[in-house]
């Protein structure tokens, strides 16, 4: 007889033991499943809205100066601003192959770059140095609407400008809490890059008050910002401005992942100020300070490297009047903790002139308490004219540049012991970048102290070969060569 294999039999008492630990497996990986469901998808922020809204109230900046057609080279005005920006020789002359004209005056463009409307009313923020030096500012709308501009007021010291259009109802901005950024927040830049315009660019948030300058801490962020997008707003998530794209670190001249935008925090106390004064009214004590390091902070027994030391009082300045002196650490501002020198300008710019307020500095192992009335710093003026009393006379060197001395007052501003600023420029020296309103302060490695010297070493220099000099312009230095014509 054939024997066959038959199924186990699970009784009543097996199949309820079984039905037991398949619930408990079940049970067990219900809230595993629960959560992986609870999870939100992820995705890739959208900005189509956003750019939507901001758009239209973002402009395009275009600048005309009158410069004579005699000599020179053409530039692009898409990429004309970057030269001017980041100190590369510019010619920004018109094409010689035109021919002389007799010395007349004609518009030629000199730079392009960003700004976004403040109000209906046609008030428009941007940076100062894409509508410094200027003789007409052009601003276009995305609807293809263009208005000359008038400069309302130039703030060089924060890159802040404000510029005035006649016309009413138009799109504007809203502005955000810069103070309230987070470091890897999703941002946006609206701008006109090598004068493309409403390009849209968006990044991230990579750092928060990155010193960069002396009253700004900035915003930096990996957003690509190239020459033309300065000026232009960055917007958070909300689409509120937080920021205005201004520099960029580059080894190449181009974008290469750090952009730096001021917080629009700062720049609308500027801009109110623009708006009511035409200028920005900030405060001074007259030092010259310097950072604190690891090394002095142990020796002198101040603990951690915070504050500002004192390198000179400016005599007869406010601070001199008060006691402070050369060596002392300020460490608080009405005891506001000062910690790092960089602080120091921006709390004491910040402060109205005439008031009175208390440092506590660090002097010989012990902190004391010093009163201080904040003076008024000096806005920002030009040297004395050849025409005006007490000033040298000008003199036209071999290089195309008319130079001038620098009053001793000037010099106190600018923090120089000499140098000489440039009245006029023509020829081999226009195309090498340099303007009006430029300080040089060496030529070919030799310190200039005044006029008189740099015309007598312009006159030693052999006219066949290049010619370096230092220049100042606004708080920057860069090296520029003077080509001879070839």
């Amino acid at each position: 007889m054939q024997s066959r294999v038959r199924p186990a039999r699970i009784d009543a008492p097996q199949r309820a033991i079984w039905l037991a630990l398949a619930l408990l497996l079940v049970l067990a990986g219900w809230p595993a499943l629960v959560r992986a469901q609870a999870l939100p998808a992820q995705s890739l922020p959208d900005f189509t809205e956003l750019v939507e809204r901001v758009g239209p109230a973002v402009v395009n900046i275009r600048t005309l100066e009158r410069v004579r057609s005699a000599g020179g080279v053409e530039v692009d005005p898409n990429v004309e601003e970057f030269f001017r920006r980041f100190g590369i020789p510019l010619p920004g002359r018109p094409d010689p192959r035109r021919g002389p004209r007799g010395g007349d005056e004609e518009p030629q463009a000199r730079g392009v770059g960003s700004g976004f409307i403040l109000s209906a009313d046609g008030y428009v923020m941007t940076n100062a140095h894409v509508v410094e030096g200027a003789d007409e500012v052009l601003v276009t709308l995305p609807d293809k609407r263009e208005f000359k501009a008038r400069t309302v007021g130039i703030d060089r010291r924060t890159d802040i400008a404000v510029v005035k259009v006649e016309a009413t109802g138009l799109p504007f901005v809203k502005i955000g809490d810069s103070d309230r950024l987070r470091v890897g927040e999703w941002v946006v830049a609206i701008g006109s890059p090598f004068g493309l315009d409403n390009t849209v660019t968006a990044g991230i948030v990579s750092a928060k008050g990155r010193d960069t300058g002396d009253y700004l801490p900035f915003i930096q962020t990996d957003v690509a910002i190239n020459p033309g997008n300065s000026g232009g707003p960055l917007i958070n998530m909300k689409g509120e401005v937080v920021g205005i794209n201004s520099q960029i670190f580059s080894r190449s001249g181009g974008y290469m992942g750090i952009a730096f935008a001021i917080p629009i925090a700062d720049a609308m106390r500027v801009s109110e100020q623009l708006r009511t004064n035409g200028r920005v009214i900030r405060g001074r004590i007259g030092v010259q300070i310097a950072p604190v390091n690891k090394e002095v902070a142990e020796a002198i027994g101040l603990g951690k490297p915070s504050g500002a030391l004192v390198q000179s009082a400016e005599s007869g300045g406010p601070a001199d009047k008060a006691g402070v002196e050369a060596g002392d650490i300020i460490t608080k501002v009405d005891g506001k903790t000062v910690e790092k020198a960089g602080d120091l300008p921006r709390m004491i710019g910040s402060t109205k002139p005439g008031t009175k307020i208390t440092l506590q500095v660090f002097r010989r192992g012990a902190s004391k308490d010093i009163a201080v009335t904040v003076a008024e710093f000096e806005p920002d003026r030009p040297a004395r004219r050849a025409s005006e009393p007490g000033s040298a006379p000008a003199q036209k060197s071999v290089l195309g540049l008319v130079v001038a001395d620098l009053s001793e007052a000037h010099k106190r501003e600018l923090r120089v012991r000499g140098g000489v600023r440039v009245e006029a420029v023509e020829g081999a020296a226009a195309r090498a970048g340099l303007r009006e309103g430029d300080l040089i302060l060496s030529l070919e490695n030799t310190e200039i102290a005044d006029a008189r010297q740099f015309n007598q070493l312009a006159q030693k220099f052999d006219k066949a070969k290049a010619v370096s000099v230092l220049v100042r312009r606004g708080d920057a230095v860069n090296y520029l060569v003077i080509k001879p014509a070839r």
